[in-house]
C-alpha cells in the first residue's frame, strides 16, 4: 500500500512538473553581490505579520527570513530555495505538505499539513529550509511572496545581485557600464 501511494505521488509530482515548464525563480549572480544583506532584510519584513521594518524585528510581529547571505572573504552569494524541478523535498514529505504550485511551478509548504517531522530538510540538497522560529512547529522556505510580482528580496537588492526569470540557468550578469573620464586640458 505504501509503494502504491507513493507512486501516485511521483506521478502526480511528474505532471505538476510538466504544467510548470516555465516557472519563476529568484536567481543569484554571485558577481554582483556584495553581501549588504538587504534582500534578508526585505524578507524578514515581508514575512512579519506587520509588514513594518522595526516591528518585523522585534516582539510578537517579528517576521523570518527565507534567504540567507554566505560570506566567505570577499566572495558572498545569497541562497534560497530553487524551486527544484526534481523537488527532494516533496519527494521526502511523508504528509504531502510539501507541494508544487501547479500554475506557477513553485514549490510550497502547506502549513496545515506540515508535522514538522523535518524530513524535508534533511532532504533538500541546497540547505534552504528551515524550522519556523515562532509558533507552530513547520518547515519555512522561500514561497516567491506570493500575491507580489516580484520577490521582495530581488526588489531590494540594489545591486542586482538577485534576478527573477524563468528557466533552469542564471542569466548572464550585466556587464558594468564604464563612466566616461571628462577630459581635461594639460
Amino acid at each position: 500500500l505504501l509503494f502504491e501511494i507513493f507512486m501516485a505521488r511521483k506521478t502526480d509530482i511528474k505532471e505538476k512538473k510538466a504544467a510548470a515548464a516555465n516557472r519563476l525563480k529568484v536567481f543569484t549572480l554571485e558577481d554582483n553581490c556584495m553581501a549588504c544583506g538587504l534582500c534578508e532584510v526585505a524578507c524578514t519584513v515581508e514575512h512579519s505579520p506587520s509588514k513594518d521594518v522595526r516591528k518585523g524585528f522585534r516582539g510578537p510581529e517579528k517576521g523570518q527570513t527565507r534567504i540567507q547571505v554566505e560570506r566567505k572573504g570577499s566572495a558572498s552569494f545569497a541562497i534560497q530555495c530553487r524551486h527544484c524541478e526534481d523537488s527532494p523535498c516533496i519527494t521526502a514529505c511523508m504528509t504531502g505538505a510539501m507541494e508544487m504550485d501547479p500554475e506557477t511551478g513553485a514549490v510550497l509548504v502547506d502549513e496545515e499539513k506540515c508535522v514538522g517531522c523535518w524530513m524535508c530538510i534533511m532532504a533538500c540538497p541546497y540547505g534552504v529550509i528551515s524550522r519556523a522560529q515562532r509558533g507552530k512547529e513547520i518547515a519555512i522556505k522561500c514561497d516567491l511572496c506570493p500575491g507580489r510580482e516580484t520577490p521582495m528580496c530581488v526588489v531590494a537588492c540594489p545591486n542586482r545581485a538577485l534576478v527573477y526569470g524563468a528557466g533552469e540557468e542564471a542569466p548572464v550578469a550585466e556587464p558594468e557600464e564604464e563612466e566616461e573620464e571628462p577630459e581635461t586640458e594639460n
